[in-house]
């Protein structure tokens, strides 16, 4: 046969006009966007419920319900697959984001609103932390069977996100009057722009997956594991020996229970890294930044421009993993540990000299927290999946966003000892 020709059932490994690398940028935008929309629309929460400490409820409860659901991942070794794990987690999203505009729909007018609306409130930001759990743990699993680009475009994304919400809030903030009333629309507005590119990211998703690049690694994938083209002959074998179905799964779950211990012995310093990043952030970032700080110039603009300030940073930090990655894990762990020293000096602006309490060293520590946020995040994202073989670059994922997640829900716990 002559002609070149590829046979019909050849699948193709390029990424033509880099769609698959777009849209993981969006799905990795899409990740974070609801967390940094309800964080900075701290201005509109903070008027509607000016006695609570809106920011800090908002960190326990998002964190602390993504936990319990990143933890179900790892456990669950019959899970669904990341599509369907990615849609529902997605639909969540979307569902809860509504639900802030549809309640000033309801209780229309500027004035503050009641414990009913402020319970409805921190429920839908529950929901989004569950969502978190299902959407963020799933596709960070299922990028590192990819190569390394597609890493490196889902955190960017997700550190994108961050500007882009803050630019958002900044726009609508500005075009409308400084009014109770001018302060809803916008908040509305600026809600629904967030659900519509959820939306936009469920159509990315499912088209994603018909892709012919994501099909060429979904087969390597399964190539690639030992016990594929074995399985099916095992279970041939079991009804041919009278062997019990369950016996079988029981076996495969032990097996694929040993395969995440001996993963986790391969990339405990990553984990661990991780976590500590996350401790030293949350309990900062950003509670302590939108309640704890205040400005008689800036007034309520001072927190909305803090959070871009940090959100700005970490971005940067990120993009300058694509210039250099360290390549022994240890050195970004004690750059982890180094981390620490921002709590000296956040107390200082808090309680320190008349000079620290002032605008500037508090944007400068900001911009270096969310610089130092972003760069070892990303580095150690990119330094994990390397030190183990391919087939268990998904457990890898799963593990490092479990340990990123408990990182959260510890550091959103202590960021309350600020109040104290």
């Amino acid at each position: 046969m002559g002609g070149g020709m590829q046979p019909c059932n050849q699948i193709s490994h390029k990424d033509q006009y880099n769609l698959a690398y777009i849209i993981h940028f969006i799905l990795g935008v899409g990740s974070l966007l609801p967390w940094n929309t309800v964080i900075t629309a701290v201005d509109y929460f903070g008027y509607l419920y000016p006695h609570k400490h809106v920011d800090k409820v908002f960190s326990v409860v998002y964190m602390g319900s993504s936990l319990p659901v990143l933890v179900g991942l790892v456990l669950w070794t019959k899970r669904p697959t990341v599509r369907q794990r990615m849609n529902l987690g997605l639909g969540l999203f979307l569902s809860s984001l509504l639900t802030v505009p549809l309640l000033d729909f309801v209780h229309a007018g500027g004035n503050q609103k009641s414990d009913r609306q402020y319970f409805m409130t921190v429920l839908a930001v529950t929901v989004c932390g569950l969502a978190d759990g299902l959407a963020g743990g799933s596709l960070v699993g299922s990028v590192g069977e990819l190569p390394e680009r597609y890493m490196q475009a889902v955190f960017a994304g997700t550190a994108c996100s961050g500007v882009l919400v803050s630019v958002l809030r900044i726009i609508t903030k500005a075009s409308l009057p400084q009014t109770p009333q001018g302060l809803q629309r916008s908040a509305q507005l600026y809600f629904i722009v967030s659900v519509l590119f959820m939306a936009t990211c469920i159509l990315c998703l499912n088209i994603l997956h018909r892709l012919s690049i994501m099909k060429y690694y979904t087969d390597k994938k399964l190539s690639a594991l030992p016990y594929h083209n074995s399985y099916i002959g095992d279970l041939k074998q079991i009804n041919l020996t009278g062997t019990p179905m369950s016996t079988a799964f029981s076996t495969e779950q032990t097996n694929l229970k040993t395969e995440f211990w001996n993963t986790w012995k391969k990339i405990k310093w990553n984990a661990v890294g991780i976590l500590m990043i996350y401790v030293v952030t949350l309990s900062i970032f950003p509670g302590y930044i939108t309640d704890g700080l205040q400005s008689k110039i800036l007034r309520n603009w001072y927190p909305i421009l803090l959070i871009t300030t940090y959100n700005v940073f970490d971005l940067v930090g990120k993009c300058l993993t694509a210039m250099y990655v360290p390549k022994a894990t240890v050195k970004v762990v004690w750059a982890c540990s180094g981390r620490l020293l921002f709590y000296p000096l956040f107390a200082a602006c808090m309680h320190g000299p008349r000079f620290f309490r002032t605008e500037i060293p508090v944007v400068l520590l900001t911009s270096a927290l969310g610089l130092t946020n972003g760069y070892l995040t990303s580095s150690l994202m990119i330094l994990a999946p390397k030190c183990v073989p391919t087939k268990e670059a998904e457990t890898v994922g799963i593990i490092m966003v479990l340990f990123l997640g408990i990182g959260l829900a510890a550091g959103s716990l202590a960021g309350w000892l600020w109040v104290i």
